[in-house]
């Protein structure tokens, strides 16, 4: 018995040491070949006061005001995110840009929650400061990052959609690892029905049935426990990655709900 308690102590102690590498997937890009995914996005950089590239972004062209700041999922990088970028342009012709993490495709430092959330209060700062309207869309780990904005800063969020979101990701690593002390040893909870309790704007809740990297049933307890104006797309059969890769009309039809009562329904050009 003694053994089997040493044993378990020490597999509890190695995730504990290795939890955040499980969690966090910085992706491989050599440099050449983020600059040649950011060519074919036709991206541009996105920097801060200093001069350091925290994203990339791509004006719409047109007058519209507002623009849209994007959190991706836990793997890959910011550039990649042209399955979102676009149709969401598409649909709003609103300026989109995308935050890269810290650690992540050549951004310093090392990613967290902490250092997740102070490049995402960076990031709305800098899209605050022209007063024109912001609207934030979190992809996976990233709807934790969109939660923490929304609650933290709900006078400069108007609106919020999550795809394929939790309602913290303790919960959701529970579910993935009931043999370990998730709870007691997860250091980057993300609380994310936590944070959305102190917003009290409108927020897009997008769950697939057949997810199975963040089952439907957390996105639900989140939607649920929202006790502002809310809506809840449900995909039938759609796994993780299909419930995030969503076409221009159905952007269109998101962002005509988060602007009820703000502005008419955004048309697809």
């Amino acid at each position: 018995m003694g053994s089997v308690v040493f044993g378990y102590a020490a597999l509890v102690l190695t995730v504990g040491c290795v939890q955040r590498k499980l969690i966090y997937h910085p992706p491989g890009l050599a440099r050449g070949e983020q600059d040649a995914v950011v060519a074919r996005a036709r991206l541009q950089p996105w920097t801060n006061g200093a001069g350091m590239r925290i994203g990339w972004w791509r004006p719409a062209g047109g007058s519209r005001p507002g623009s849209v700041l994007v959190v991706h999922g836990n793997a890959g990088a910011a550039a990649e995110r042209a399955y979102l970028l676009d149709p969401i342009q598409q649909a709003t012709g609103l300026d989109v840009f995308v935050l890269e993490y810290p650690g992540f495709a050549g951004r310093p430092g090392k990613p967290s929650q902490a250092t997740l959330t102070a490049a995402a209060d960076e990031g709305l700062g800098i899209l605050s400061s022209s007063r024109m309207p912001v609207y934030v869309v979190g992809e996976s780990l990233g709807t934790g990052v969109a939660a923490y904005l929304a609650g933290h800063h709900p006078q400069n969020v108007r609106g919020v959609v999550l795809l394929t979101p939790f309602n913290s990701l303790t919960a959701a690593a529970g579910h993935h690892y009931p043999w370990l002390p998730v709870r007691w040893l997860l250091m980057d909870p993300y609380p994310s029905e936590t944070w959305l309790a102190s917003y009290p704007g409108p927020v897009g809740v997008v769950v697939g049935t057949s997810d199975r990297v963040v089952p439907a049933e957390f996105g639900q307890r989140l939607y649920e426990g929202y006790s502002g104006r809310k809506r809840l797309w449900t995909f039938e059969g759609e796994d993780h990655w299909e419930a995030s890769h969503r076409p221009a009309e159905w952007w269109a039809e998101a962002f005509g709900f988060l602007r009820e009562g703000v502005n008419p329904v955004l048309p697809v050009p």
